[in-house]
């Protein structure tokens, strides 16, 4: 069963289902202890080495809502109890709550997703727990491949401007489309959210599953997309990919997920790491409601453990670091003014530029230009072998004067020639005459 999980989420969809310290908020009061003898607690090594338990010490992340834009979350498990607030179907084909898991083979991507970002357990300290276990969950569900007719583009970006319209605070997009650029739609969607103050965490994609370097969702500027480790810190041959636009790294080898229907597998991909990184982000807002959301990705940057493995700081590997929990929830950070991320909004002034910014207007009154005289009717067409008025005028009639001339001038040379033969011959002796009058 495990290697059957394992196998789902290393295909992860194709869309993949890949300044000043605030004052914190109060301890979370008389949290329920963990039972040390539970095997699926003890699992969950990301808890103590990336010091989830440590910031358990300040807040689990109340007050926060994670929007898990996926195939949906089970309703059957007890470990979602109390988790799922709210939710909606954007497919065209799950329920209206987004809680019937969508598609014939991922079907529990959305649950395995959820149980990592803010799952409750099952009781008395036992069970599968989430990072941030007193955040609130919205599932939205979402249909890949065959299994809708509706885009999947069209799909995300209604899924995006739902979860911010319903009170998302932090949303997580386990999902790429293996290429690097990304539909129109997701401009605005994306921005929508940025400008609703609202955190987006995205996984980075796996090798495992074809996906070599990042793709979109993990390209657009301003979303922290999330890189996948295995539990020594070293980047997952598999179940990661590589790319410049990698912010973070997580675990994303060895994970524990509930299934739709309760059931606990193990598995692998940057799926994964994204909401566990999502859930510190709202043990980060919890723990700091005044901060917005730049802020918070700053604070989760900053604070990331440098990466044995990385050649350079972001890192195509592993970003800034490995994610640190407790340091991100109460570290002392600079304050920013912009994402640390990139900025949407510029990248979309400078390429799609034709798209979005309106025609210049004219500067100066247009130049008249006065009308052209109008153009004689051309003459009606005639045989080509009869004389037209141009060929008798400038051909025909200098052509006969010409002739004229010069029979004139060769007989006026013709009679002159004749008068100077005969006044030659009258001025001779005749021949004849001569020779007839001699002797004999």
């Amino acid at each position: 069963m495990k290697r059957v999980a394992a196998a789902l989420a290393s295909v992860i969809l194709v869309a993949v289902l890949t300044g000043a310290t605030a004052t914190p908020a109060p301890a979370p009061a008389n949290p329920v202890p963990e039972d040390p003898t539970d095997s699926v607690r003890a699992s969950e090594y990301w808890l103590d080495q990336y010091g989830v338990r440590e910031a358990w010490k300040t807040t689990r992340g109340a007050g926060q809502k994670i929007a898990i834009i996926d195939t949906g979350i089970g309703r059957g498990p007890a470990e979602f109890s109390g988790a799922v607030v709210g939710g909606t179907d954007v497919s065209g084909v799950g329920a209206a709550d987004g809680r019937a898991p969508v598609g014939a083979v991922d079907s529990n991507h959305g649950s395995w997703v959820a149980s990592l970002a803010a799952s409750r357990g099952t009781g008395n300290g036992r069970g599968m727990i989430g990072v941030a276990p007193e955040a609130e969950l919205l599932s939205i569900s979402v249909g890949f491949g065959n299994s809708t007719a509706k885009p999947f583009t069209e799909q995300i970006a209604d899924a995006m401007r739902w979860a911010v319209d319903n009170g998302a605070t932090i949303i997580n997009l386990s999902l790429t489309t293996n290429t690097l650029d990304w539909d129109t739609s997701w401009d605005t969607a994306f921005e929508y959210a940025f400008d609703h103050d609202v955190v987006v965490v995205v996984a980075a994609g796996n090798r495992g599953s074809g996906t070599d370097r990042v793709g979109a969702p993990a390209t657009i500027p301003g979303v922290l997309a999330v890189g996948g480790v295995d539990p020594n810190g070293v980047a997952s041959n598999d179940a990661s990919t590589q790319g410049i636009t990698i912010g973070l790294s997580a675990p994303s080898e060895r994970l524990v997920g509930v299934s739709a229907d309760g059931t606990l597998v193990g598995w692998n991909g940057t799926s994964g790491a994204a909401p566990i990184v999502a859930g510190i982000a709202a043990l980060v807002r919890s723990a700091h409601p005044d901060l917005d959301a730049n802020n918070v990705l700053a604070r989760l940057i900053e604070t990331a453990k440098p990466a044995n493995g990385a050649s350079s700081v972001p890192d195509k590997l592993y970003g800034y670091g490995l994610v640190d929990a407790a340091a991100a929830v109460s570290a002392r950070v600079p304050s920013v003014t912009e994402n640390p991320l990139g900025s949407l909004k510029e990248w979309i002034r400078l390429y799609r530029r034709a798209d979005t910014e309106p025609a210049p207007e004219p500067t100066s009154s247009p130049v008249v230009i006065p009308a052209l005289p109008p153009v004689e009717a051309a003459p009606a067409a005639g045989s080509p072998l009869l004389p037209s008025r141009d060929s008798v005028l400038y051909g025909s009639l200098p052509l006969a004067g010409a002739t004229v001339a010069a029979i004139m001038i060769a007989l006026g040379v013709t009679a002159a020639a004749r008068r100077i033969r005969q006044a030659r011959i009258s001025r001779e002796p005749s021949r004849t005459t001569n020779e007839e009058s001699l002797p004999s």
